[in-house]
């Protein structure tokens, strides 16, 4: 796991620009730095403050031997990479990136491939030959071979560039589900790209403006990360499951400021969840079982070690029995679990933890997130995350990587991915409920709602509610009104921005299906997924923790989400082939549960009884930053909440986007 920056541009390139891009992502990597830069005048090797002396003693030929010259340029442009090592796999200086191949290719890249060991056996049967045991290496022979294709073969999560000094061609790719992240920016005959938007204020170019539409979609409707723009206008991210192709020559022959915009770049999809119906049946357990057993095998390799999340909820319950088995064959040692409790006793899920470490034989760390804490760590998570996030459950992520590293764990697994393609959120039930009146299947609609109340408390009333908003997307308004979503009650918006509650983009996202496997497919591409992976991506790295999820592993996906609805949920039950796949091996007081939490911490609690004025300060700064956009009626919309009114997360929503305008000096326009 690493930090990643490329710099494109005609006009000269500067060793301060290119230093203190490469500074602002030092917590990704802080093992070791490098730079490479082709230009006019040919290539050059350079290492940093962080380069260990091992690396520039090795004699590797894509080592530097010294460090980038303060005062260095290149006066015609080019084009440069710049690297931050989080050391995983090959803990030598062999690691050292940029990396070259055949004195042809140069990569840098941040993430994993985890079939590499498979991989390389394949090249080495072909000819190619390896100086190092990374996977790194792998890529670069891989695209030799392969071309884009190579993609295809990855089982992983990865983002990375490639440079063709031959074709002259910068290759940019990233994984299927997005679980590393890519930005680019493209502005005034310059092109960068980075894993973090952060990179990009090493730039002298770079004056942040805020993207009000993207903004609106975080206040109004609670989501982010659903298209490539970013909150920053002019910051767009490489979608998932894409790759982008460039003529390096093409663009610095063309000495227009106009035509290098972020439109210029045309993302190709490589990569797309296939259709082919699964029966379903009795095998399908055993087929999910062992699909993850293999994805956790394979996200066990690492030279570094290894730990995993355990909020006590099934998921990562299950990775963590899964993990313990398959770590005490290779090394007969236990798995160090993580996790983050509370003094609230409905937001405290620790027994059931403690339940699976017991059966796992694991080693626990347990963490309390404190709500004054979390107002101190505010602006710095903020800046970690690069953009507003909606609650303050990232910070219950946040004081697990911490403690993580206090323990000197450097490989976390965790379980993200699972309710989105396994329907664990109770939004599928909407659709499932849906579905069925819409076939005409009213028997079993029937029987579906009397299961919801029986296992999980759904009232009649509530079902019809769902099956009529998911089932008729038009009618969500009326739910929304039953349950005070932010989306149904303009008053708390200025008159200017009231038309953002006209137009849903969860709806346009696809978000509103009426199926449960369209749904999965809006939830993994675009109104979920992305958004957890963001924060756990910036949430670990703050810490230079490298976060692994098993249930992305593609194979496992695909099996999932064309696996058939009931298969999945049914009887007011989510997720019932993962329960019936971890039954003897997960305790059944996991696999029992009907309740959901995950990460969670008591913010309704904080907000409504513990630091009220506290948190009514931030959102009344938060409010004055936002002028034009939220109403002076949000502060008192808020009074009446911690009076005794129904909570709601909007509040939190704004004190977050403040918090990001003012962070990092950003432009309201």
């Amino acid at each position: 796991m690493c930090g990643i920056f490329g710099v494109l541009q005609a006009r000269p390139i500067l060793a301060t620009e290119l230093t203190k891009m490469s500074e602002l992502l030092r917590h990704r990597g802080p093992n070791d730095e490098g730079f490479f830069i082709a230009s006019a005048d040919g290539c050059r090797i350079y290492g940093g403050a962080d380069t260990p002396a091992a690396v520039l003693r090795s004699n590797l030929d894509y080592a530097p031997t010294s460090s980038i010259p303060s005062d260095w340029s290149a006066p015609k442009g080019g084009i440069c990479f710049g690297h931050r090592r989080l050391s995983i796999l090959d803990l030598s200086p062999a690691g050292h990136q940029p990396m070259s191949y055949r004195n042809r290719y140069w990569l840098i890249f941040n993430g994993e491939v985890f079939n590499y060991v498979e991989i390389r056996e394949e090249l080495k049967s072909s000819g190619y030959d390896f100086r190092t045991g990374t996977d790194s290496e792998v890529i670069l022979a891989a695209y030799a071979q392969w071309g884009a294709k190579c993609l295809q073969r990855f089982n992983g999560m990865f983002a990375f560039a490639i440079l063709d000094l031959t074709a002259r061609k910068l290759f940019l790719a990233r994984d299927r589900f997005g679980v590393k992240p890519l930005y680019y920016r493209a502005i005034d005959g310059q092109l960068t790209f980075a894993s973090e938007i952060k990179a990009f204020a090493g730039s002298c170019s770079w004056k942040p403006k805020a993207n009000t539409a993207r903004l609106l979609d975080f206040l109004v409707w609670n989501i982010s990360d659903h298209t490539d723009e970013t909150f920053f206008a002019g910051v767009r991210q490489l979608p998932a499951g894409h790759f982008c192709e460039l003529s390096v020559e093409e663009f610095l022959a063309d000495t227009s400021t106009t035509r290098w915009k972020p439109s210029s770049i045309s993302p190709q999809r490589w990569y797309e969840l296939p259709y082919r119906p699964h029966s379903g049946g009795k095998e399908s357990a055993d087929e999910f079982k062992e699909l993850l057993r293999d994805s956790i095998r394979l996200r066990l390799r690492s030279d570094v070690p290894v730990g995993s999340c355990l909020s006590g909820g099934l998921d990562s319950s299950s990775i963590v029995c899964l993990a313990a088995e398959k770590l005490r064959s290779i090394s007969g040692g236990p798995l160090n679990t993580f996790t983050a409790g509370s003094r609230d006793a409905a937001y405290d899920e620790t027994k059931y933890a403690r339940s699976v470490i017991d059966a796992a034989g694991a080693k626990p760390s347990f963490v309390t997130p404190d709500p004054a804490v979390f107002l101190q760590d505010f602006d710095q998570i903020i800046w970690h995350q690069d953009e507003p996030f909606p609650t303050s459950s990232i910070f219950a992520q946040w004081c697990i990587f911490r403690e993580a590293r206090l323990h000197g764990t450097t490989v976390m697994l965790d379980g993200q991915g699972a309710d989105e393609s396994l329907g664990g959120y109770r939004g599928f039930f909407g659709a499932y409920l849906a579905s069925l009146f819409r076939a005409g299947r009213l028997v079993d609609w029937t029987k579906e709602v009397r299961s919801l109340k029986r296992e999980i408390g759904f009232s009649a009333v509530r079902s019809i509610g769902y099956t009529a908003a998911y089932g008729w997307p038009g009618m969500l308004r009326l739910l929304g009104s039953f349950e005070n979503r932010s989306y149904s009650d303009p008053s708390w918006l200025s008159k200017r921005e009231q038309s953002a509650l006209q137009v849903d983009p969860i709806r346009k996202a696809g978000g509103r299906a009426t199926g449960v496997r369209a749904m999965s497919l809006a939830q993994i591409s675009a109104t979920n997924l992305p958004m957890l992976l963001h924060w756990e991506d910036r949430n670990s790295m703050a810490f230079s923790i490298e976060a692994r999820v098993p249930f992305l592993d593609y194979r496992l996906v695909e099996f999932c989400v064309n696996l058939p609805d009931q298969t999945k949920l049914s009887g007011g039950i989510t997720k019932r082939v993962l329960r019936e796949a971890m039954r003897g091996i997960v305790p059944d007081t996991v696999l029992n549960r009907r309740d959901k939490m995950g990460f969670v911490t008591a913010e309704p609690l904080w907000m409504k009884r513990d630091l009220t004025s506290a948190f009514r300060e931030r959102l009344v700064h938060s409010a004055e930053l936002l002028r034009g956009v939220v109403s002076n009626r949000v502060v008192e919309k808020f009074d009446t909440m911690t009076s005794g009114g129904r909570f709601d997360h909007r509040y939190f929503r704004v004190m977050a986007a403040g918090a990001w305008l003012e962070r990092f000096a950003i432009q309201l326009t």
